[in-house]
């Protein structure tokens, strides 16, 4: 397995799969497990090899032997994070299909409230991410598109829920520190905005956009919604205009 990259290799179990002897008493699940659960109970900057380390007894060169680097280990934690899909209802149709598969990916990210924070180095590659690709996809059977058109769709809507993912984050972090923002968000600007300067955005406050009376979470899933609606609406002129 020397050709493949060492974190695609252990994402996969297949890293010194080889290898005959006893089960080591330490493996790079375990130590992704580890810290998967300190991030859950303090966050991602509480991660490090020493950390892990401290929570599983062991000493920090004992992780090194199994995962070479915190990035590494990063890589790992983002696909083992992830629950692997849940089987998309028959019948559906692709629009239906991709908006399920979308609130899905929203309700298990948000189980690991730091996992918007790993950076993306590269394409899925882990079981679990490569899952969710494959239900996307999939949700593009019917559709009449070539493979690669689907793969432009897929990566398109990746994209938007991913950036979604990590706005939403960092406005719920923001708002948890002062809520007050957020329900007088539209009083606020009204007293700074020049009309006459911000013509475009003071007809937004006149028609109280955002005079808001709703709970954060509420708002941020309507947002959620109706941009990923906006995406498909093009996706559905793009599958009329290739495959019609």
């Amino acid at each position: 397995m020397s050709e493949l990259p060492a974190d695609v290799a252990l994402m996969w179990g297949l890293k010194d799969a080889t290898r005959r002897g006893p089960k080591p008493a330490l493996t790079a699940e375990d130590i992704t497990q580890a810290a998967i659960e300190l991030a859950d109970a303090e966050g991602l900057a509480a991660v490090s090899m020493a950390r892990v380390a401290e929570r599983l007894g062991n000493s920090t060169m004992a992780l090194y032997r199994h995962v070479k680097s915190k990035d590494e280990l990063l890589t790992l934690m983002s696909d083992a994070a992830l629950e692997y899909p849940a089987p998309m209802p028959d019948g559906t149709d692709w629009r239906t299909g991709l908006t399920f598969w979308a609130d899905n990916v929203l309700t298990v990210t948000r189980q690991h409230r730091w996992y918007a924070q790993i950076p993306i180095t590269g394409p899925p590659a882990g079981p679990r991410n490569l899952a969710w690709f494959d239900a996307a996809l999939g949700a593009l059977a019917g559709t009449g598109l070539s493979e690669e058109g689907k793969v432009g769709v897929v990566m398109g809507v990746m994209t938007y829920v991913h950036g979604q993912i990590r706005l939403s984050m960092d406005l719920a972090a923001g708002f948890a520190d002062q809520p007050e923002i957020f329900s007088r968000y539209g009083a606020i600007l009204s007293t700074v905005v020049d009309r006459r300067s911000l013509p475009a955005l003071g007809r937004v406050l006149d028609a109280g956009v955002f005079d808001v009376d709703i709970a954060f979470e509420e708002a941020d899933n309507q947002d959620f919604d109706f941009g990923l609606q906006l995406y498909l609406d093009g996706v559905a002129g793009f599958i009329e205009r290739t495959c019609s």
